[in-house]
């Protein structure tokens, strides 16, 4: 398996009115970091299940909605080197600004991948915190 589901990420006119929307069909939340004051206004807006139940969907204000090469993507943790193998195709690779790759799949809809992070332990599987 050289990947698995990340986020989902929808480009959006309106992202806080979509995501609003969002939680309330899926009983979803708006995602904050602990301790900190609410994002600002323009900023993309994350909704999460509040048991985490799914994904993390994040709502991405563009300018013109329909005008990218995808309104809906995968972002996934994962291995690009395998996934070209599979069929994918690089657009863009992590530099200095971006932490992720950006791939296409076989018929071009573009998603990102970032590098796995390593699994926590629980106490006593090996390690002491």
């Amino acid at each position: 398996m050289p990947a698995r589901v990340k986020d989902l990420v929808v480009d959006a006119a309106d992202h806080q009115g979509l995501a609003d929307w969002w939680c309330a069909a899926l009983g979803y939340e708006r995602r904050r970091p602990l301790g900190y004051p609410p994002p600002p206004p323009e900023w993309p807006v994350a909704i999460h299940h509040p048991h985490d139940a799914g994904p993390v969907i994040w709502f991405v204000p563009v300018p013109e909605v329909g005008g990218g090469p995808s309104r809906v993507r995968f972002e996934v943790w994962g291995d690009t080197d395998e996934l070209v193998a599979l069929g994918a195709t690089v657009v863009r690779l992590r530099d200095r600004e971006k932490e992720w790759d950006v791939l296409a799949d076989p018929e071009g809809n573009e998603f990102g991948v970032f590098t796995p992070r390593r699994p926590v332990l629980a106490l006593g599987e090996g390690e002491a915190r």
